[in-house]
């Protein structure tokens, strides 16, 4: 007769084996959908923002759920996809034809700078001089450069495509199917993923739910304020007449996703060549624009979509933004603070779990304190600041 003991170590074994197995499959699937990881990270971002409204819908069409997530399926790429790979494209254009200008010395970076130093007062030339930013030839082969490698990368992004148009046309595809399966079925998904995680009830309840509000709160107050202010910059620069107001636009929407900084780093340049190209008045119209407009929408908008979602502070964001963006390229400003915000919400939980032990090996804790340090826990995991 076998005694428990080797029973329980043969049990063991094969838990520990069955582990392996589970981690080993989990990495193996992971490099499997890694050519992919573009398209289905914006197939979960899609379904994590609207399947709310897919259930919605399919509640108020009597449960038919199919025909909801084709509402819903059709709406995003009318209202998203096509209006991207247009703007696209009309950015590759703008892009060669400014190439065009720079290569022919339509567009004489050299002579821009020149006019700009000579609208400075004579202690700040005099500073420029020490620092010998005078020598033009230097600047036009440097900085001109630099602009025409730029440019030319960008205008090339039209022949990359055109070559790659299989890959991009397979990885758009495979977004839209999966955003339809997990509009439809995500709630269904969502119970799976939640009770096969290997944790304590309440830390995966609280994390999953953080990781739904770091996203939902990252798309509405990133995303929304980017297209605003990039289109109203866009515009600001199309109605003034400055070259390239497009590129300059998406370069503001893209550069709002930066704290403090923000869409600054483009339209504070404009305004100084205007004002020393002579054209005082759009340089004002430019100024007063990009403070009290362009620059207001942060501020307006950004809470009003946001509110208490997720309280992180504006450095872990730049640079949890800028990593992302460096490591992920464009994914990266949802993973960059997607992480942060889950690395703060992770040490929170530890925390308190130590501070409860704590507690508990020391004096008995009186109900409403701990009542209140319950609270105080879920606040700071639903708020990590």
């Amino acid at each position: 007769m076998n005694s428990p003991r080797p029973q329980s170590q043969g049990l063991q074994t094969e838990d520990i084996g069955f582990a392996v197995l589970v981690v080993l499959i989990s990495i193996a699937a992971a490099y499997l959908l890694a050519p992919y990881f573009g398209a289905v990270l914006w197939g979960v971002v899609a379904a994590i923002m609207f399947q709310p409204l897919t259930a919605n819908l399919t509640e108020r069409l009597n449960g038919r759920k199919n025909l909801a997530t084709s509402i819903v399926l059709f709406g995003l790429i009318a209202l998203f996809v096509v209006p991207t790979i247009l703007l696209g494209i009309n950015i590759a254009n703008e892009a060669t034809a400014i190439y065009g200008k720079v290569s022919s010395g339509q567009i004489d970076v050299g002579r821009i700078f020149q006019q700009i130093l000579n609208a400075l007062p004579d202690r700040i030339r005099g500073m420029v001089d020490e620092y010998g930013l005078t020598d033009l030839e230097n600047i036009r082969r440097q900085f001109g450069s630099s602009i025409t490698s730029g440019l030319q990368t960008v205008a090339g992004r039209a022949l990359t495509v055109g070559q790659g148009a299989l890959s991009f046309v397979a990885a758009l595809g495979v977004m839209l199917y999966l955003s339809y399966f997990l509009l439809r079925d995500g709630q269904r998904y969502g119970d799976m993923v939640r009770t096969s995680l290997p944790l304590h009830v309440e830390t995966r309840d609280a994390l999953i739910d953080n990781f739904l509000l770091v996203v939902r709160a990252t798309m509405r107050g990133t995303v929304v304020v980017a297209v605003v202010q990039g289109v109203l910059g866009g515009l600001l620069f199309s109605v003034l007449g400055i070259e390239g107001a497009l590129i300059w636009g998406v370069l503001m929407g893209f550069f709002s996703l930066l704290p403090a900084v923000g869409t600054a780093i483009i339209w504070v340049p404009a305004a100084i060549y205007l004002f020393a190209t002579g054209d005082t008045i759009k340089a004002g119209i430019v100024v007063f624009c990009g403070v009290f407009i362009i620059g207001m929408v942060d501020n307006v908008l950004r809470p009003i979509l946001v509110g208490r979602d997720t309280r992180l502070p504006d450095f872990v964001v730049l640079i949890a933004t800028l990593s992302g963006l460096e490591l992920f390229g464009l994914n990266g400003f949802i993973i960059g603070p997607v992480i942060a915000a889950l690395f703060i919400a992770v040490w929170n939980q530890h925390r308190d779990r130590r501070q409860a032990k704590a507690d508990v090996a020391g004096s008995p804790i009186p109900p409403q304190t701990k009542v209140n340090a319950e609270r105080a826990a879920e606040e700071a995991v639903a708020h990590p600041s």
